[in-house]
């Protein structure tokens, strides 16, 4: 699997993509996402383990506490995510552009 399954695979879910979301707005403890998305922190660990190996979060530890995870998004995956959709989005509109001309060549 590559970079960009990884991440699209990661995403599949929605509540993965409601902790991106949260995660949007910085970095949070493990805790803080369970209750966000209400769900137990066992449930939510396989979910943010997903993200994990998938490379979209980071956790680290706190400074206060090294019991105490913070997670937060990792930029590569999501630059990479919108490089391939501007591609998509490329082909799409050099489409469409080859259909207007055709049609206007018709009239």
């Amino acid at each position: 699997m590559n970079d960009l399954d990884a991440t699209l695979s990661a995403l599949a879910d929605p509540t993965r993509r409601k902790v991106v979301d949260l995660l949007r707005e910085g970095p949070r403890p493990a805790g803080e996402l369970a209750e966000a998305v209400q769900m137990s922190a066992p449930a939510l660990s396989r979910h943010l383990r997903v993200l994990r190996v998938g490379g979209l979060v980071q956790a680290e530890t706190g400074d206060d506490d090294a019991r105490l995870r913070l997670y937060s998004l990792r930029p590569e995956p999501f630059t990479a995510l919108q490089a391939w959709l501007d591609q998509v989005q490329a082909f799409w509109a050099e489409q469409l552009g080859s259909f207007k001309d055709h049609v206007e060549r018709e009239r």
